[in-house]
């Protein structure tokens, strides 16, 4: 077994997996997975800066899973970072404060890369059964971007478009810095409208639509999920590979647009992180189901995380065999 550790950063939250991974099997065995929410990309479509005090609570953050990473005595680590840093015009400070406090530079990938980790880390288990047909189109629906990706072994095609759900929070749901409880009408409209427009980007190179399995990643999935089972608290046992109807998704993400931060504050399942763009999040995934036609999506808790373990894991075996 390799221990190897992989670090995912995005627009809303930052992820660690410290894991062992068999070097034959590729099976791959969690010691430490853990989410915690910063908002890296807090005000970025607005501003094109990383804000101060999104890199403080990164930088936080960092602190904790160096410690972590310590404790497990991982031989590896690999840190990707996603959407908000590719964004900014001060990616560099991001990156001298990551290479600082853990000793690695943060990779700071394509869409079409995160794509790809996203594709393995979703699959990899799903075609060990034959109840999930390919095809599949897996959905990874961040804070600032969504990722398509079409694939049966390997990724046929992928694209990664700017709607995510803190984007789309802060570009339509936002009044003076407040998050409007419930949005009206036509800022939801507004919203869908911005969500079709990035779908007809992507179906310009995925066919989405010939996908027989659709694999949803993410937070904003995984907590509607949750919603969808009722669950007393988040249970990722439970919410991994879960089904959920497009029917239900329909209901939940209705029930979303129209409620309060009380009313969603108070589902004991949500993370007090993804209160203000959980309907948001939702929304896309609904879109994304009726442009496609799905009656279900299954839900995964292993994604680009997993596909990054993966790849380190992968790396270290060529080395070894390479010494």
């Amino acid at each position: 077994m390799t221990r190897v550790a992989a670090i995912d950063c995005g627009t809303n939250s930052i992820r660690l997996l410290v894991a062992d991974v068999h070097p034959v099997t590729g099976e791959l065995v969690d010691l430490d997975r853990r989410m915690t929410i910063v908002r890296l990309g807090q005000g970025v479509d607005r501003t094109g800066r990383l804000a101060p005090e999104a890199l403080e609570r990164t930088f936080a953050a960092c602190r904790d899973y160096a410690a972590i990473i310590k404790e497990h005595g991982a031989e590896r680590l690999r840190f990707v970072a996603t959407s908000a840093s590719r964004d900014a015009e001060n990616r560099d400070e991001f990156v001298r404060g990551v290479i600082d406090i853990l000793g690695v530079e943060p990779e700071v990938i394509s869409g079409d890369q995160e794509a790809e980790f996203s594709f393995t880390g979703a699959t990899k288990e799903l075609a060990e059964h034959d109840h999930f047909p390919k095809p599949y189109l897996v959905v990874d629906i961040g804070g600032g971007s969504t990722e398509f990706v079409v694939g049966e072994e390997h990724v046929r095609a992928a694209r990664s478009v700017d709607v995510g759900c803190v984007r789309m929070t802060e570009r339509h749901l936002v009044r003076d810095g407040v998050v409007c409880d419930p949005p009206s009408a036509e800022q939801i409209a507004a919203m869908r409208a911005d969500i079709e427009a990035a779908l007809d980007l992507a179906e310009e190179t995925v066919p989405l639509r010939e996908a027989r399995t659709l694999v949803g990643l993410a937070g904003s999935v995984t907590t509607v999920s949750a919603i969808a089972q009722e669950l007393p608290e988040y249970d990722s046992t439970r919410i991994h590979h879960s089904r959920i109807t497009r029917e239900r998704v329909r209901e939940i993400t209705d029930w979303l647009l129209h409620s309060t931060h009380a009313e969603r504050a108070a589902v004991p399942s949500m993370h007090p992180g993804r209160v203000d763009v959980i309907a948001a999040g939702a929304l896309v995934l609904l879109a994304i189901m009726e442009r496609i036609g799905a009656q279900e999506v299954v839900v995964s808790e292993h994604d680009i995380l997993d596909g990054i373990a993966f790849k380190v894991a992968e790396a270290a075996e060529e080395q070894g065999h390479g010494g």
